[in-house]
């Protein structure tokens, strides 16, 4: 594991506790493991880490969204959502591969939703010329893929960058 994932990992069990790891693992019908990080801690974790961690470009931050999801656990994914909307000003259009393998293994649209209405949305909204066409097709193509969670990322995306 990398150096900011580890901050992210250990930071997030640190700021955890047993009554939210039961109320969350509860809501979330046990997909998915849960440290019992609040919201609140999640979004300051990843704010410290890219304190910590200033130099990340555009491969080291798909690259510890994709460390940071690999875990089936709530907490860790849900950090991999909030770089993304954080960062989401350095993705490029080839990036909603990797935002598409995050929705399919999401278990909870607690995490795909924010993945589809908080990174893709604004990631196709501004993009320009050919990088826009080709992220639209890659909507279009969701939006009739069997998978239902992937049908509904394309429509929240949709909507939301409608006027």
């Amino acid at each position: 594991m990398s150096e900011a994932g580890e901050f992210v990992d250990y930071t997030l069990q640190m700021e955890s506790t047993w009554e939210k790891a039961a109320e969350a693992s509860e809501r979330l019908g046990g997909s998915l493991k849960v440290y019992g990080a609040s919201v609140g801690a999640v979004r300051g974790t990843v704010r410290d880490a890219l304190k910590r961690y200033k130099n990340l470009n555009h491969d080291d931050i798909t690259a510890l969204s994709s460390e940071l999801w690999e875990e089936l656990v709530f907490e860790r994914r849900l950090a991999a959502v909030v770089l993304l909307q954080t960062k989401v000003g350095l993705l490029v259009n080839t990036d909603l591969t990797r935002i598409e393998g995050f929705i399919r293994r999401a278990g909870t649209r607690e995490l795909a939703d924010p993945l589809a209405a908080d990174v893709v949305r604004p990631l196709i909204a501004r993009l320009e010329g050919l990088a826009k066409e080709r992220a639209e097709r890659v909507l279009e193509r969701w939006a009739t893929d069997p998978d239902a969670e992937l049908q509904h990322a394309a429509a929240l995306a949709r909507d939301a960058a409608t006027p």
